[in-house]
């Protein structure tokens, strides 16, 4: 059996040794001489780290001698056995945890009790956390947020709904932190009506962190978050609106999407910005009614919202669909060559094939294809020419051009898939080497690979990491210093813009724009 008498003569490797053992024994026999090396040390650290966790090891076996050790009049071994009683979640340990935490003034201490009592989780340990909401320290705070979640505390929603309200204010937007985060999340685990219905309201929240977090959020409330989005379809303002068609396509449930179709049947989706949202979640979720709204959206004449249409359409289309489709392109109207453009764009090959079939509309489409400077889109379309098979098919593919090569590189940042594809196309017209991304994160992926760019778009509300985020990385990255950055984005509030320009931006453009526009803006700032 190992001994510690006469431990501090032995060497090193007696050392380690024994208290090897004893921690993989955690014999209780050895508590007072371990307490007296925790509270004597050795002066080696890497022997004082081995006593700590062999002390932890016997403690873990002994939860009498823990929850006397809360008392101790030694400082290091009371925070050892508050430690030790959360790691072992000792159910008797609530009790005096729960005093210490109400008259316990260092900060310090006061977040290893709440810590501990996080982890044992006592019935009725919501009163004592609920303390703790409105605390200076946001660390104690941020904790005490995070448990209202945990214990699905309704009282303590007054003080979440303030926290999430207050990080909304002049002087405080500009910064997301760890309070606003957990009372985000908490309001979401709590998921009462009430605190729902403040989330939604709270949708276009002023910091764009906020934000993200938010649609995170409901995302994953999913069917209990819909009623409270339709309302907004309704009543809400431009940004609201568009915030809650994205979530409602994320969500992705029958429920959203007949909400959606409502909404355009009672005419609450005038703005083309929420058009575009709204086909772009109705291609997300994928039904019939919304599969319906999107073959009336082909007579939509904005070339963005047709994109989203198109998008929608490649992943769900049916026969009826696709003969409506021929039919409109055939049609020889302003909106054929549109259509035939967004097919193109967004690479919906799918729909090629099946449309290729009609003489005509095939025709009509190879048109539109031999027009892009997009090389990938080139080569897609080529190999599926090639895998059609047929003699005309074949010698369609043989006429299709080379693009240009491109001479720079643009990053575009969007979590929409049809912007992506629309910036790929007004790119390659002007001899970009796009790279894309879906969120800031893939984004700065390319940063960390090594890949430069000469210009960067993006959008502010994304995913994952937002654009701001974005952009203040970049900004101190090497390289990126003096990168113009241009930000794509639907805000109408003033001091969405001021964040966003503090953060590194250099010009916006607001959604929705011509392709010439977001060309204009692009020549602008390169000085081309």
């Amino acid at each position: 059996m190992a001994t510690l008498e006469g431990f501090r003569s032995k060497d090193f490797l007696d050392q380690i040794t024994i208290l090897n053992d004893i921690a993989g024994s955690k014999d209780p026999r050895f508590l007072p001489e371990l307490v007296d090396l925790f509270e004597n040390p050795t002066g080696d650290t890497g022997v004082d780290y081995m006593v700590v966790g062999a002390l932890n090891a016997v403690l873990g076996t002994s939860e009498s001698t823990v929850v006397a050790g809360l008392a101790s009049h030694s400082q290091p071994f009371r925070t050892l056995c508050i430690r030790t009683a959360g790691e072992y979640a000792f159910p008797t340990a609530a009790e005096p945890l729960s005093y210490m935490a109400q008259t316990e003034t260092d900060p310090d201490q006061l977040v290893e009790i709440l810590a501990s009592l996080a982890k044992i989780r006592p019935v009725g340990g919501a009163a004592v956390f609920r303390l703790f909401l409105n605390h200076e320290d946001s660390m104690l705070a941020a904790m005490a947020m995070e448990m209202a979640g945990v214990y699905s505390d309704p009282s303590a929603l007054p003080a979440l709904m303030a926290a999430l309200s207050s990080a909304g204010t002049d002087g405080n937007y500009e910064h997301c932190d760890i309070t606003t985060w957990k009372a985000i999340d908490a309001l979401a685990t709590i998921g009462t009506p009430e605190s729902v219905r403040f989330l939604v309201e709270n949708v276009h929240h002023k910091n764009p962190t906020a934000r993200r977090i938010i649609t995170d959020a409901l995302v994953r409330l999913g069917e209990a978050a819909l009623p409270y989005l339709e309302q907004v379809y309704a009543s809400g303002a431009t940004d609201d609106r568009i915030l809650a068609c994205n979530i409602s396509g994320f969500i992705g449930l029958r429920k959203g999407a007949d909400a959606l179709v409502r909404a355009f049947d009672s005419g609450h989706f005038t703005d083309p910005n929420v058009r575009y949202a709204a086909f772009e979640a109705l291609g997300r979720i994928g039904t019939l009614k919304g599969l319906v709204c999107l073959v009336d959206g082909l007579e939509e004449n904005d070339e963005l919202i047709l994109m989203a249409v198109v998008t929608g359409l490649e992943r769900h289309a049916a026969p009826g669909v696709l003969k409506t489709i021929a039919e409109r392109i055939s049609a020889g109207t302003e909106n054929s060559p549109r259509i035939c453009r967004a097919i193109v764009a967004s690479r919906a090959l799918r729909l090629f094939q099946e449309l290729y079939k009609d003489d005509l509309v095939g025709d009509k489409l190879v048109d539109a294809l031999r027009l892009s400077q997009d090389q990938e889109v080139l080569d897609a379309f080529a190999k599926r020419l090639l895998e059609i098979g047929t003699d005309r098919s074949r010698a369609d593919a043989a006429t299709l051009p080379q693009a240009r090569v491109a001479t720079r590189k643009a990053l575009a940042v969007d979590d929409s898939k049809s912007m992506l594809a629309l910036y790929r196309s007004i790119l390659t017209d002007l001899g970009f080497e796009p790279l894309l991304a879906a969120n800031g994160q893939e984004a700065y992926a390319y940063v960390e690979n090594g890949e430069f760019a000469d210009v960067v778009i993006t959008d502010m509300n994304m995913p994952v990491m937002d654009g701001v985020e974005l952009v203040s990385k970049l900004r101190g990255s090497l390289g990126y210093d003096e990168t113009p950055i241009l930000m794509v984005t639907t805000e109408s509030e003033n001091s969405q813009r001021d964040v966003a320009a503090k953060a590194g931006v250099n010009a916006f453009i607001t959604k929705p724009f011509k392709p010439e526009a977001l060309k204009a803006e692009l020549h602008k700032l390169l000085g081309d």
